[in-house]
């Protein structure tokens, strides 16, 4: 038989000896720096998401406010646990930017020693599936607040580990990718406000774009909802039983979580031969009419997918245009989205604790409603700008699953 060694399944080629087995304890050394605290003064506190989401910070307290709680100065360059969350990998690592700031007792520090561990190694083995099942191993107790990380039983855990060169070359390794995740997410953010932006200017007319001639474009034309369309209920008559198998429908949540509606989330009903419920087409507008907000009212999203048989939720109604060439679908996913459309659409809200919108006040707001060829000219600008935000999606998870995998391979 082959022996086995201690090392991962994917390594630089450049390490070849064994990882060995070594506790948290001779790996990092605590570090403890007690606050004395003054009661005028006031102090920035510090908290830890879950799920390697890092550091956040709260919002300052007075001494007095604190009391006789035991506080402690954040060090810089420390491996930082939150202990009633650790078992989510509540854990972070300190920059200078903390310098100053404090923690309570719940969130121990512990400072690498330079010739076992690099802090930065450590922070992404504890975001491993090896490093949580650890977190959980020194947790015990049972679920939420009760699964307490025990620091004696953190500083005894003990797990395989290269020296300190091999550990540097792989923290730098997934540091720069950590880096491309977060350019991409700053592109991706630069792009949503530049649509934002752009949105506005389009939709009040601040900026205008002209025809294939270079002429301007017909001035828009004030039109009631009600002059243009007809709204429709969705489905009636159901109950929880009749969920789950049958005929694909549009759910509440499809219509909230995008402008356009993803066919890949249909929820499914039974529907009867004899039943007389309306059917969703291309091109109808859905608007939710209930939420815990009044911000969230009135959320609308567009079908633009020919689907043969579909139907909607019963907590939203749908809006059909009498015309397509009056008001295209792809405009419409635009239109009823911009900040001026959304304002007016807030002040139908009506309630205390949820707040729902009447469809016979929406039928009488007024749109500044461009030409077709206008209509077509603003949905295919913004569209390529959503196509730039979907690409730098899609690139954001495909390189965290990436480096998922990796985290797998590269640690034992």
């Amino acid at each position: 038989m082959e022996k086995q060694t201690n090392i991962p399944t994917l390594r630089f080629p450049e390490f070849a000896n064994e990882w060995q087995l070594k506790k948290v304890g001779v790996l990092t050394e605590r570090i403890s720096n007690p606050v004395d605290v003054k009661s005028e003064v006031l102090y920035k506190q510090i908290g830890i998401r879950s799920h390697g989401k890092g550091i956040f910070y709260k919002d300052s307290v007075t001494g007095e406010a604190i009391g006789n709680k035991r506080v402690f100065w954040i060090k810089e360059d420390t491996f930082i646990v939150n202990i009633v969350f650790a078992w989510e990998q509540a854990v972070a690592k300190t920059t200078e930017k903390e310098i100053g700031m404090i923690a309570s007792h719940r969130f121990p520090m512990y400072s690498p020693i330079a010739t076992q561990s690099n802090l930065d190694y450590l922070l992404h083995f504890f975001l491993t599936r090896k490093g949580k099942s650890l977190l959980e191993l020194a947790s015990p107790g049972g679920a939420g607040r009760n699964k307490t990380l025990g620091q004696k039983e953190f500083e005894n855990l003990k797990f395989l580990i290269p020296n300190v060169a091999e550990q540097t070359r792989i923290a730098s390794f997934f540091n720069a990718i950590d880096q491309k995740i977060t350019q991409l997410k700053q592109k991706k953010y630069l792009l949503e406000q530049y649509k934002i932006g752009i949105m506005q200017k389009l939709f009040s007319q601040e900026i205008r774009f002209k025809d294939e001639y270079g002429k301007k474009f017909p001035e828009r034309v004030g039109k009631t909802l009600g002059d243009i369309g007809v709204t429709y209920s969705g489905l009636s008559g159901k109950t929880k039983e009749n969920f789950g198998n049958g005929k694909p429908y549009i759910q509440y949540k499809q219509i909230f979580d995008d402008s356009k509606i993803d066919i890949s989330r249909f929820g499914f009903v039974e529907i009867g031969e004899k039943e007389n419920q309306n059917k969703v087409v291309y091109g109808d507008v859905f608007f939710t009419v209930s939420s815990e907000t009044p911000d969230e009212i009135g959320t609308a999203s567009v079908l633009l997918d020919n689907i043969e048989e579909l139907y909607l939720n019963s907590f939203c109604f749908g809006y059909r245009a009498n015309s397509l060439d009056i008001l295209s679908p792809h405009f419409s996913r635009y239109l009823f989205r911009n900040e001026f459309f959304r304002n007016n659409i807030v002040k139908l809200a009506q309630g205390s604790t949820r707040f729902n919108m009447s469809k016979v006040q929406l039928m009488k707001l007024i749109i500044q409603l461009p030409c077709l060829a206008e209509q077509t000219k603003i949905a295919n600008f913004l569209s390529a700008i959503d196509d730039k935000i979907n690409h730098c999606t899609t690139q954001i998870e495909k390189t965290q699953a990436w480096k998922k995998g990796l985290l797998q391979s590269l640690f034992c």
